[in-house]
């Protein structure tokens, strides 16, 4: 029978859900180039923007020209340089851990910390608008893997009550990339604890916003020292690249022995450690950036839901309207461009049938005009239709 691979993608671009890449001629920032043309940028997760900060940039080019571009390695063989160290002491003590430990991405970090932490005859419980991360992570732990309804505490502890499991891991975002919202952790909690089952929050999106110093949704829910498993990345909030988990001693040291994704794979340069490092103390302690953020997405909000847009329920950075069809949220996205904006239609996959979206993403590298700009463009999009 063979792969028909062109009949797939042919369906693909019927359904209005054929991706492809945007290539960009410009550092990340408030402004994107792309095709010669300039463009406001509302689609990256640089939130605060911090990835092409002059200091941060300076720390990297100065690790750069004394530990090279690359680790050569994997941690556990000769990868793991003094940059690598002096951040996971320094993410730990951010998030107040014991230790943390890097990965590549947020992807391996979910991978080998689930992968890790149970397998055959263990659960997985994962809130049903988790990352795809997470969810892969889940389904390849070989443990049984159960959904819940989105940020539904009693139905995750009816699962647990219901599971004879040896180990039951809990696993959610900290701000669901798709609708902004954040998951409430302490319900979340009394479940698992109430089960004997741990809980693992992924808050790649929550890391440097939440919290008066961006430590995150755990910080800013008042649960932290409850929590047994913390991820973050490294490429939203703080501006660079990477992941790392934080948690207990006996948690790091198990991920070392146990996390595939840790252990086969080479180290992330020691000058994006470098540079991290920098901008995570920057993230802490620059609190004007979370400042003009929230006045953004104030500003964001009243304005679009006098035009008559449908916002979902978020005061993060992550602010979705909401659309329904794939051709129309494609429409829209096109009516922006037109007007010098660039922000992203979703479509499924990534988001439920009939629940395309624009995702607006705000970031401290914008201006109030930009998001005036941005509200003016939607009105005139608003108008035409």
């Amino acid at each position: 029978m063979g792969f028909d691979l062109r009949a797939r993608l042919d369906e693909r671009r019927a359904r209005h859900r054929y991706r492809h890449p945007r290539v960009q001629d410009g550092p990340c920032g408030r402004v994107a180039r792309v095709d010669g043309r300039d463009y406001l940028n509302f689609c990256s997760n640089d939130y605060l923007g911090l990835a092409a900060d002059a200091e941060v940039v300076a720390a990297f080019r100065a690790a750069a020209d004394q530990w090279g571009v690359g680790s050569g390695a994997s941690h556990l063989v000769c990868g793991h340089q003094r940059p690598h160290q002096d951040l996971e002491e320094a993410l730990a003590a951010h998030t107040g851990r014991s230790r943390a430990l890097l990965f590549s991405t947020g992807y391996m970090a979910n991978l080998g910390v689930i992968t890790a932490l149970v397998g055959r005859g263990d659960a997985i419980f994962e809130d049903r608008l988790n990352h795809a991360s997470l969810l892969d992570a889940g389904l390849l732990s070989g443990a049984r893997f159960r959904r819940f309804a989105h940020n539904d505490a009693g139905a995750l502890a009816g699962q647990l009550a219901r599971s004879d499991a040896g180990r039951k891991l809990v696993a959610v975002d900290g701000v669901f990339s798709m609708d902004g919202d954040q998951a409430p952790l302490a319900p979340l909690l009394d479940a698992c604890e109430a089960a004997d089952a741990w809980l693992m929050v992924d808050d790649a999106h929550g890391l440097g916003v939440l919290d008066g110093q961006g430590r995150g949704t755990a910080f800013a829910q008042g649960v932290n020292e409850r929590l047994p498993v913390y991820m973050g990345t490294l490429g939203k909030g703080l501006g660079t690249s990477g992941a790392f988990v934080a948690g207990s001693e006996e948690l790091i040291e198990t991920l070392i022995q146990f996390s595939r994704s840790y252990i086969y794979t080479t180290a992330m340069p020691a000058a994006v450690a470098a540079a991290t490092r920098v901008s995570l103390a920057k993230a802490a302690a620059e609190t004007w950036r979370r400042d003009r953020l929230a006045a953004l997405i104030r500003r964001f909000r009243h304005g679009a839901a006098e035009l008559g847009y449908a916002l979902m329920a978020s005061d993060t950075p992550i602010q979705p309207i909401r659309v329904g069809e794939d051709a129309d949220a494609l429409a829209l996205s096109r009516a922006l461009a037109e007007r010098g904006l660039l922000v992203t239609a979703i479509r499924p996959p990534t988001v439920p049938e009939g629940q395309a979206r624009l995702r607006v993403t705000l970031s401290a590298a914008h201006e109030e005009g930009d998001v005036d700009r941005l509200l003016d463009a939607l009105e005139t999009a608003k108008c035409r239709n």
